[in-house]
């Protein structure tokens, strides 16, 4: 092998090894709650029921109560209060409160200290949730086939991999940042030059550790760029990839991964989703994520 297909793979090689061994080092961040990954395997088991799904959140009380909240919230705007996560099940069906445990489980890998003097790990979470809830209005608005809960899922840990890098590139990832925050660098070549991989990279990684759907891990590893998938995981990647850019054009949380970023007429035109809609869920954005930071970080 020679020329750039040769340096091409050989950076893809060193990337993944930076990949493979980051992930064995961090064992808090790389292991999701026992719980989690029960509920995944339940729902990806197509025998499995609602009750084996209620079994396994009813012996978590915490967890319990955070599905409960969510499904009351103004999130989800259902007429009367629901007082089981059984009822929950029959309202919404299976996989949408296998997501919203997903989501409520999730929330405990977004703690720790300061990312940098301009980012706490706080401000990674903020922005983790106003993607979710961006995406998740993004894809009611959409014509095309979805899951709204699921997606909500995605724009939750599309950016876990910084998570990665936090802890384990602690120094570097700093550097990347305080390299980024004036806006004229590109975050992920910024990322590649400093610790070797990019936060796609990262994430990615992750997410197969976890076993998560292919369509989640394709939406975290691609969502800067989702022209590079499969038309069949394509329209979830360019769905969180707006979503992205509208929350850091706002400056909303941790926002500079995606802070040079613009919404093309093509993105738009791939979920059928137009300019006006857009600048609503923009303008509703505060509102919707004052709720759902309110609702997960209770």
């Amino acid at each position: 092998m020679s020329g750039p297909t040769a340096a091409t793979a050989q950076t893809s090689d060193n990337a993944k090894a930076i990949v493979d061994k980051a992930l064995g080092s961090i064992a808090d961040i790389a292991t999701l709650p026992e719980i989690t990954i029960k509920i995944i395997q339940i729902v990806e088991d197509p025998k499995s029921t609602a009750r084996d799904l209620h079994d396994v959140i009813k012996n978590d009380p915490a967890l319990s109560v955070k599905v409960l909240k969510v499904v009351n919230s103004a999130f989800y705007g259902l007429p009367g209060q629901v007082a089981s996560v059984d009822r929950a099940i029959i309202l919404l069906g299976l996989s949408a409160v296998k997501n919203i445990a997903i989501a409520a489980s999730i929330a405990r890998l977004f703690k720790g200290r300061r990312i940098s003097e301009q980012f706490s790990a706080s401000d990674l979470w903020r922005h983790s949730v106003s993607v979710a809830v961006a995406a998740h209005d993004i894809a009611k608005a959409s014509p095309h086939p979805g899951m709204p809960d699921e997606i909500f899922v995605a724009g939750m840990i599309h950016d876990i991999g910084t998570m990665v890098e936090r802890q384990s590139f602690p120094d570097q990832f700093a550097e990347v940042i305080n390299r980024c925050v004036g806006g004229e660098h590109n975050f992920l070549e910024v990322e590649r030059q400093i610790i070797g991989a990019d936060h796609q990279a990262f994430g990615v990684g992750l997410t197969t550790k976890w076993k998560f759907p292919r369509h989640l891990r394709a939406a975290v590893g691609f969502h800067h760029n989702p022209e590079s998938l499969s038309v069949e995981l394509r329209n979830m990647a360019t769905l969180i990839q707006i979503a992205d850019v509208l929350c850091c054009q706002e400056k909303i949380g941790f926002y500079l991964t995606a802070q040079g970023g613009a919404v093309t007429s093509e993105m738009l035109d791939m979920i059928s989703v137009t300019p006006e809609q857009l600048e609503e869920i923009r303008v509703n954005l505060p509102s919707k994520l004052a709720d759902a930071e309110a609702t997960l970080g209770g």
